[in-house]
């Protein structure tokens, strides 16, 4: 990978120095395989793992096993011979049952952590989300000392702050442990978030919530995966700060929902947003949608849900000065340079 920055290059080689072969779980996803392309590029051994086929990674020269999280002996096996655990793997979304959430998310997470501890792996960094803590309030710069949400609005949150949890609660002398919350990952070869706005800002079917402007954290996906190093580093020294913690990792350039779908509306030609929608007609229409839904049995997701709504019409923007503080973290691509990034990859 020729791309790589040169900030992330002196990164990946100092994990180089201090692990030798990784295992990713979700490896085919977004985040997953961005993370695969820089171990790899380091001389890391990877073994990913995923339930689907990926001839890509395979390309790249990471040993792919396809499973199912939820099998304990599955992913046990997968994982012989790793020394270093990225858990990147969910089930993300915002409408499905319990179970389809708590089978990969729970399930998924205890059976990662039992094979870590079976197999003598001493390190898991964890792909967490902002969603743990996520009420159907403002969030406005809060920092990792806000509680978990004590009710959620869809089994996505509920899972992942059961997960989150119990990742942070297997730290110990033997199992190092740490939890990465990033918000919004997007960038080239982005299969939820672009896709999507394009997709409806072409139908004419995208609308902004609420008639006031509140701002969001986003994270491009380059920064994203190199907050997961940078984290995996710190988790490797010896008075590791951040073991047994969760961090929030952003851009760090909170904007305006309307300027982030702007922007990439912008990215292939289309006009921007105008239309907007009251909350209170949105809220009402998830309402109305989701009862629909669950009558009839429909697996596919509505196009509005009361967490979206609530999503769409709050603020999401979090301090990230203790992932800057305790592993270094800092943006290494900006908002402006990942559009045009983006712009090109479209």
């Amino acid at each position: 990978m020729n791309t790589l920055h040169e900030i992330e290059q002196q990164a990946l080689e100092k994990l180089a120095s201090k692990v030798s072969h990784v295992f990713v779980t979700g490896a085919g996803g977004f985040l997953g395989f961005a993370i695969c392309q820089r171990l790899i590029a380091a001389g890391i051994k990877v073994t990913g793992f995923a339930r689907g086929n990926y001839p890509k990674l395979e390309q790249l020269g990471v040993t792919m096993v396809q499973g199912d999280l939820a099998e304990p002996q599955t992913v046990a096996k997968a994982m012989q011979g790793c020394d270093f655990v990225f858990h990147v793997a969910s089930k993300a979304g915002v409408w499905g049952s319990k179970e389809s959430y708590f089978n990969p998310n729970v399930k998924g997470a205890e059976n990662v952590i039992k094979a870590s501890k079976s197999n003598g792996i001493k390190y898991i960094v964890y792909t967490s989300t902002p969603s743990v803590t996520f009420d159907g309030h403002d969030e406005k710069g809060i920092n990792e000392s806000t509680p978990y949400a004590s009710q959620f609005m869809n089994y996505y949150g509920l899972s992942k702050s059961i997960a989150e949890q119990a990742v942070l609660s297997a730290n110990d002398a033997n199992l190092k442990t740490v939890a990465i919350r990033p918000h919004l990952i997007w960038g080239p070869n982005d299969p939820h978030l672009v896709p999507r706005v394009i997709e409806r800002g072409r139908a004419g079917r995208l609308k902004l919530v609420g008639k006031q402007d509140k701002l969001v954290d986003t994270i491009y996906i380059d920064n994203a995966a190199y907050s997961h190093i940078l984290a995996a580093i710190a988790l490797t020294e010896e008075d590791s700060k951040c073991a047994g913690r969760a961090y929030f990792v952003s851009n760090d350039e909170p904007v305006t929902m309307a300027s982030m779908l702007n922007q990439i509306l912008a990215c292939v030609q289309l006009p921007p947003i105008t239309k907007r929608v009251p909350v209170a007609v949105a809220y009402s229409v998830g309402v109305v949608l989701e009862l629909i839904y669950k009558l009839l049995n429909k697996q596919d997701e509505p196009i509005m849900t009361r967490f979206v709504a609530k999503q769409l019409s709050c603020s999401h923007y979090y301090d990230i000065s203790a992932a800057k503080e305790d592993f270094g973290y800092q943006p290494i691509i900006s908002i402006t340079e990942g559009m045009e990034r983006l712009k090109q990859s479209l």
